[in-house]
C-alpha cells in the first residue's frame, strides 16, 4: 500500500467523494475550512517572524521562520494522521471512504478556481474596471494598470498555475501519502503565498524570513507542476512539443510555475505574459474571450486524466494487495 493503514479502494472511493463533493457544493464555510486556519496560524505567526524593515543577511529571522514552519507542518501532518487513522481504525470501509472525502475535499479547489476565471472573463465583457477587479480575486499582482489583453491572459496563467497548485498537487500527494500528504501540500503551498515574497508586503520584510517556506513550496511543487504540463499536452493531444515547453519553463522565475502555464500557452497557441517578468510563447496571438472558455475546458480535460489515471493506480494496488 502507498500509505501506512489506507486501504487503496476506499482511498480510490475518497478521492472521487471529494470531487463530487466540490463540483455541487464548492468550498465549506471559513469557519470550517482548514485551509482558512493555517492561513491565520501563518499569519499570526508571521508578524512576529518578518521585520517591518528591510535587512541585510538576517539569519535570525530565517532560522525563526524556519522552525516555526516546520512546527506547524508537524501539526498539520499529524492532525491528518490521527484524522485519516482514527477513520480506518473506527469505522467500516464505506464510512472511512465518506470521512475521508469530506476531509480531503477542502484541500482542492477545482470549481472555485474554474468559476472565478470565468467571472473574470464575463466581467471583461461587461468593461475594463470590471475585469480588473474581479482579477483581483485571483491573483495578488497590481492590477490597475491592466489593459483587457492582460486581465485575460492573467486569468489564463492563474488558472493554469493553480490547476497544479489547488487540484493536482493535493490529488497526487493524496495518492502517495494520504490525507497527510495533501494537507502537508496545502499547507507549504498557503505559507508560500503568504511568506514567501522576496522583498516587502503588507508592511514587513520577508526575503530572509520567508526563504524556507519558498523553498518548501518548490520542492512539494516540483513533481505536480511537470505532470500538470505532461497531462495538459496529453489533453492537448500532443499539440505541444514537450522541447518547447521545456524552454518556455525556463524563462519564468518559479522553477515550477513555468511549466503548466507554458503548457497552456503552447497548447492555445496564445501568448501569455506578466509586464517586466516574463513572456510566454512570444509568437502567439493575443488571447480573446474564447481562449478563456478553451483554458477552461482543457484544464477540465486535464483533471479528468488525472482522477482516471489516480484511481486506476489505486485500484491496481487494492487488487494486488488482496493477492500477496
Amino acid at each position: 500500500m502507498l500509505f501506512w493503514t489506507l486501504d487503496a479502494a476506499v482511498a480510490a472511493a475518497a478521492l472521487l467523494l471529494a470531487l463530487a463533493v466540490d463540483r455541487w457544493w464548492g468550498e465549506p464555510p471559513a469557519a470550517l475550512h482548514p485551509v482558512v486556519w493555517m492561513g491565520r496560524a501563518l499569519g499570526a505567526c508571521g508578524a512576529r517572524v518578518a521585520p517591518v524593515r528591510a535587512t541585510g543577511r538576517d539569519l535570525w529571522s530565517f532560522w525563526l521562520a524556519a522552525i516555526i514552519w516546520c512546527a506547524l507542518a508537524a501539526m498539520v501532518f499529524g492532525g491528518a494522521a490521527a484524522l485519516q487513522w482514527a477513520a480506518w481504525a473506527h469505522l467500516p470501509a464505506w464510512g472511512a471512504a465518506l470521512a475521508l472525502g469530506l476531509l480531503l475535499k477542502p484541500l482542492l479547489a477545482w470549481r472555485m478556481l474554474r468559476g472565478e476565471v470565468l467571472a473574470v472573463e464575463a466581467a471583461l465583457g461587461e468593461s475594463l474596471e470590471a475585469g480588473r477587479a474581479r482579477l483581483a480575486w485571483l491573483v495578488s499582482r497590481d492590477v490597475q494598470r491592466l489593459d483587457a489583453t492582460a486581465v485575460r491572459e492573467s486569468a489564463i496563467e492563474s488558472l493554469a498555475e493553480n490547476l497544479s497548485d489547488s487540484v493536482v498537487a493535493p490529488l497526487l500527494w493524496f495518492v502517495l501519502l494520504g490525507l497527510p500528504g495533501a494537507a502537508l501540500y496545502r499547507f507549504a503551498n498557503t505559507a508560500d503565498a503568504m511568506w514567501g515574497y522576496p522583498g516587502m508586503r503588507g508592511g514587513r520584510y520577508w526575503l530572509w524570513a520567508g526563504k524556507w517556506a519558498a523553498r518548501a513550496d518548490d520542492v512539494l511543487s516540483w513533481l505536480p507542476a511537470r505532470l500538470t504540463a505532461l497531462l495538459l499536452w496529453a489533453a492537448a493531444r500532443g499539440g505541444v512539443r514537450w522541447g518547447a515547453l521545456r524552454l518556455q519553463a525556463r524563462t519564468t522565475p518559479s522553477p515550477n510555475g513555468g511549466w503548466p502555464m507554458g503548457a497552456m500557452a503552447l497548447a492555445l497557441g496564445v501568448r501569455l505574459s506578466k509586464p517586466g517578468v516574463y513572456v510566454l510563447n512570444a509568437p502567439g496571438r493575443a488571447p480573446q474571450a474564447a481562449d478563456t472558455q478553451r483554458a477552461v475546458h482543457l484544464a477540465s480535460k486535464t483533471l479528468l486524466a488525472l482522477v482516471v489515471l489516480a484511481v486506476a493506480a489505486l485500484l491496481l494496488i487494492a487488487i494486488v494487495h488482496t493477492h500477496v
